[in-house]
């Protein structure tokens, strides 16, 4: 191949000394081998792909080392690139850049890498078992020296975690446009995505990991405590203005988003058991106050929780072990269960997302590595007995839902159909419905109301403690229902401590209330009441995730497979000027079963960002409520018609003319006669 002096013409580069091999802290928790199926022409692609950052003097080198880490760990993550010690989101002050969105992302970013957020932070996996900041550290060092750099008229494309580089745009573009695993179609797949992860060109972005709005558990909890509270309300019968007081939840996992759990279900007033294969995870949750106490054998377990429940004391239970044998205990000695769900990674079962029954956690680890394909067939077994335990559980009373992590597509793939509504494929679903489909979605997405967030970036405490206040004057409990749940929300979360990380904050809101809340925190940051604020949201929302098992499961027109609402999410939100724009394949669901985007948005008190929020925050809402109302959703079609009048100087929804099931039906009928 022809040589090129690049060093003259790049001046955004590693620098050209490598860095010292860091030392690594004991008892961190590290990701599984990965397995990829590479043929040896794929190693060495993947190893000139690495190489492509480094000064060729170094060559020689880095290809033995990468070559190694390719071998043992199933990925080039290029640890000798990783800064020494723990990273976390420094107050912006302390970051170097010409612009503020510049430093105000690097905050972001090491917050999502943090020992206390992230879940494997030596492999730059934040949370959800795969989902990455970037593919590596030759890929962090890079971005965080163009966001350095980077002025208020360049924009910064990323692609799969690779920084593309800078190009000039204007003051009111977005400053970094990143997109992670967009495949094409022929291609979307497990197989050929692992096999483009370890050549270093496809980077799972989860949602927001790569992103970089992960805010910790604190992320999910707010939608946890939502869903467990109305599926109360919708399947148990508990009025509006009650809680879960003496109810028993039961699910899995405490990792990232999963670690929620125990948090909401307390804030909501129930007792939880939530079973976990790692005691690292456990200790993290416990260490930061999201599970009460640690068992480790179900008849602790069940003891404890009937204790609690006949003293209605809420107390969540973290259970050292795996989830198919509490269950299976449960049914055995008649113990009732009101909700039941999981949260392992479903959407990775055979990667490490679901540890098997009969298999120890390290056990899963070292199979993983050494026999992928026995663990494969254990993943299958126990995902049998886990949908069994589920169905006698179901038959004796209890409301099981599935928490959009891919269990039941899981539990098909590993061969029951009996789990599908038609009993052959997963084109109509499955028999029990999804979060969304039946609580989330229609109690919430079709008015509008989603995990919108913000972070102070001065890493204040005494910064959030004002916008808390500051947002709850922004509600009307008096309203709706969802209100008065979101303004409780928000009065008693300093209370209730659900910071993990840098200072941030979830509140679920609708269009109105989010737009009145951004122009606020920027009123407060123009008068110097707080530092700079970013704003943004989960990509799980009613217009960022386009997911027929999860998002878009209460959208029933047959366009729950489309992606467009997701991407004219995204497209809007660039053309709109927010300030970080993400699209990703995968999310929650896994690659191909869902394409999702999110926004990040720097408040600095400039009018420049009141036209932005004015512009894009009823734009990222309404283009979701907007698909859910013309899909029929009766709840978004009444908040459609109250947009369409409230806004009618400016915009403008089409709204659907409803046919009557019956005359539809005859009308078919009349045709065939």
């Amino acid at each position: 191949m022809k040589k090129f002096n690049v060093d003259e013409a790049m001046t955004v580069k590693l620098d050209y000394d490598l860095p010292t091999y860091p030392k690594f802290q004991e008892k961190i928790r590290r990701a599984p081998k990965r397995e990829a199926h590479l043929s040896e022409a794929d190693k060495e692609l993947a190893v000139k792909n690495a190489l492509r950052y480094i000064h060729p003097a170094h060559h020689q080198q880095m290809a033995v080392e990468f070559a190694r880490e390719l071998k043992e760990r199933g990925r080039i993550y290029g640890y000798r690139f990783r800064p020494e010690g723990r990273l976390i989101g420094k107050p912006i002050s302390e970051y170097k850049g010409n612009c503020i969105e510049g430093k105000a992302l690097q905050v972001m970013i090491d917050n999502n890498l943090d020992f206390e957020v992230a879940l494997y932070p030596y492999e730059l996996v934040t949370y959800g078992e795969t989902g990455q900041v970037c593919q590596n550290w030759l890929q962090y060092r890079l971005i965080k020296k163009y966001l350095e750099v980077m002025t208020d008229e360049q924009t910064l494309v990323m692609m799969s975690g690779h920084p593309l580089g800078l190009f000039h745009s204007h003051k009111m573009s977005p400053r970094v446009i990143t997109t992670n695993a967009l495949m094409v179609g022929m291609f979307d797949s497990n197989d050929n995505f692992n096999r483009a992860a370890a050549l270093g060109v496809a980077n799972y972005g989860q949602m927001t990991a790569g992103g970089w709005m992960y805010i910790g558990p604190q992320g999910i909890v707010h939608g946890t405590f939502n869903t467990l509270l109305n599926a109360g309300r919708l399947k148990l019968g508990i009025p509006q203005n009650k809680d879960l007081t003496g109810k028993l939840f039961v699910s899995s996992g405490l990792g990232g988003m999963s670690g929620a759990q125990g948090k909401a279900a307390v804030i909501a007033g129930a007792v939880s058991i939530i079973a976990e294969v790692d005691a690292s995870r456990i200790k993290t949750r416990f260490d930061q106050g999201w599970v009460s106490g640690v068992v480790e054998s179900c008849a602790e377990a069940v003891q404890l929780a009937q204790k609690k429940l006949a003293a209605k004391e809420p107390f969540a239970i973290a259970y050292h072990g795996n989830i198919v044998d509490l269950l299976a205990y449960l049914i055995k000695h008649f113990i009732q269960v009101d909700l039941l769900s999981d949260q392992t990674s479903c959407h990775v079962p055979y990667d490490g997302g679901y540890c098997p029954q009969g298999l120890s956690f390290e056990e899963r680890t070292a199979m993983l590595a050494e026999n992928p394909e026995r663990f494969r067939s254990l993943v299958d077994k126990s995902l049998h007995a886990h949908y069994d335990c589920i169905c006698q559980l179901q038959e004796r009373g209890t409301y099981f839902f599935d928490y959009g992590n891919s269990f039941l597509k899981a539990v098909y793939d590993s061969g029951v159909s009996s789990v599908c509504k038609n009993g052959e494929n997963d084109l109509d679903g499955f028999i029990f419905p999804s979060y969304v489909e039946d609580i989330l979605g229609p109690c919430l997405f079709d008015y509008g109301y989603g995990p919108f967030r913000w972070c102070c970036l001065s890493r204040k405490p005494e910064d959030l403690a004002k916008t808390d206040k500051a947002a709850m004057a922004m509600i009307n409990p008096e309203r709706r229902y969802q209100d008065r749940d979101n303004w409780v929300w928000v009065r008693d979360a300093e209370k209730n401590k659900l910071v993990v990380g840098t200072q941030c904050r979830i509140l679920y809101q609708d269009a109105l209330g989010r737009l009145q809340i951004a122009l606020k925190f920027n009123d407060m940051v123009r008068n110097g009441e707080i530092g700079p604020v970013m704003l943004g949201r989960d990509h799980h929302d009613t217009g960022g995730t386009d997911s027929p098992f999860r998002e878009t499961s209460n959208i029933k027109d047959g366009s729950n497979i489309m992606a467009d609402m997701a991407t004219q999410c995204f497209g809007g939100n660039c053309a709109r000027g927010m300030s970080l724009v993400a699209l990703h394949n995968g999310g929650g669901t896994g690659i191909g079963k869902a394409v999702n985007g999110g926004f990040g948005l720097v408040l600095d008190g400039s009018e420049r960002v009141d036209a932005i929020i004015k512009a894009a925050i009823p734009w990222d809402v309404m283009i979701g409520v907007s698909r859910r109302s013309w899909a029929r959703n009766e709840n978004a079609i009444e908040t459609a018609l109250a947009y369409n009048r409230q806004f009618k100087a400016t915009d403008h929804i089409t709204l659907p003319y409803v046919a009557e099931d019956e005359l539809v039906k005859a009308a078919l009928k009349k045709v065939e006669e």
